[in-house]
């Protein structure tokens, strides 16, 4: 099926934003990505089931996507539906020691209202550009704290359209990973919970974590956090460094100098430019130490 029909179908079923190759530059942290063929945001889980289906239905790639905030996006762009879970599921709500939280809600929103409830234990968050569903899925984290540590439970959509609440406890959150992944589920919302503390405090916590930020990573440019995984017992950064990579660039992609684990797009950076990037400074780590650096961020679309 061509761009054209999918989008007659689809705006048939569901009352979202529906967009033909739109350009993905404009949805990744990055700024890096060739074209959606058909770009989807959804105003609620009845829109998302219903693109599901559709999408199982016809046989058509799926391609689900939050804040951008870990994507390299190929320069030939994504064939088939993307999936953008932001604005019409960004909803919240809080009750006692717990909020309930919609997939599009971007982390720095979720810190703000726990800060704002005097709920402790969600500050790291405060620093992390992606969004609830994304973060849970990649198990994201900073500061020794990742979603894991706050989450209760999680409500998900498989590729079929099938919804089901999962516990924490079954959904095997590991370093930077998860079944969510694993499984391919879709998160649709969250619930955490959090312990009752002092506002003040816990502003004080948040802001020292934002200061680290800033001073350690470089914010002034395109990047998408961390590259790699950290390999056990060591940090991926030191090693990057040590092999002598900081500033090493590949067009406008290059490995940043305030943090060795962040590849900043400094103009025009393609992911061609970023992938030859990442492969170099893989091989420098493994030539050097034998220790296989594996990617953080993921690859999207043909590379």
């Amino acid at each position: 099926m061509n761009g054209r029909e999918i989008m007659q179908d689809l705006r048939s079923v569901i009352a979202g934003t529906i967009k033909a190759n739109e350009s993905m530059q404009n949805h990744t942290s990055w700024k890096i990505g060739g074209p959606a063929q058909v770009f989807v945001e959804p105003q609620s889980l009845k829109d998302l089931q219903s693109i599901f289906i559709y999408a199982r239905e016809n046989g058509i790639d799926l391609t689900v996507i939050g804040h951008g905030s870990n994507l390299l996006v190929s320069d030939l762009g994504i064939k088939g539906i993307v999936v953008k879970i932001g604005r019409g599921m960004d909803y919240f709500s809080v009750q006692g020691n717990q909020i309930t939280a919609g997939a599009g809600v971007k982390l720095a929103r979720l810190a703000a209202l726990a800060r704002e409830n005097a709920l402790e234990g969600f500050e790291f968050a405060a620093g992390i550009p992606g969004t609830v569903g994304g973060a849970l899925a990649m198990n994201a984290g900073a500061n020794n704290w990742c979603m894991a540590d706050m989450v209760n439970e999680v409500l998900t959509i498989d590729n079929s359209g099938n919804i089901r609440k999962y516990m924490t406890s079954e959904l095997d959150f590991s370093y930077r990973s998860s079944e969510l992944r694993e499984k391919a589920l879709t998160v649709v919302e969250a619930v955490f919970e959090g312990v009752k503390g002092n506002r003040e405090a816990i502003k004080k916590v948040t802001e020292d974590y934002l200061g680290k930020r800033k001073k350690t990573q470089p914010l002034d440019y395109p990047n998408a956090g961390s590259v790699f995984k950290n390999p056990p017992g060591d940090s991926a950064g030191r090693l990057i460094e040590m092999v002598g990579a900081k500033g090493l660039a590949v067009g406008d992609a290059q490995v940043s100098t305030k943090h060795a684990n962040f590849f900043i797009n400094r103009k025009r950076a393609t992911a061609r430019d970023m992938l030859i990037l990442i492969k170099k400074v893989q091989s420098l780590v493994w030539k050097e130490y034998g220790i296989n650096l594996c990617l953080e961020v993921q690859l999207v679309g043909e590379h």
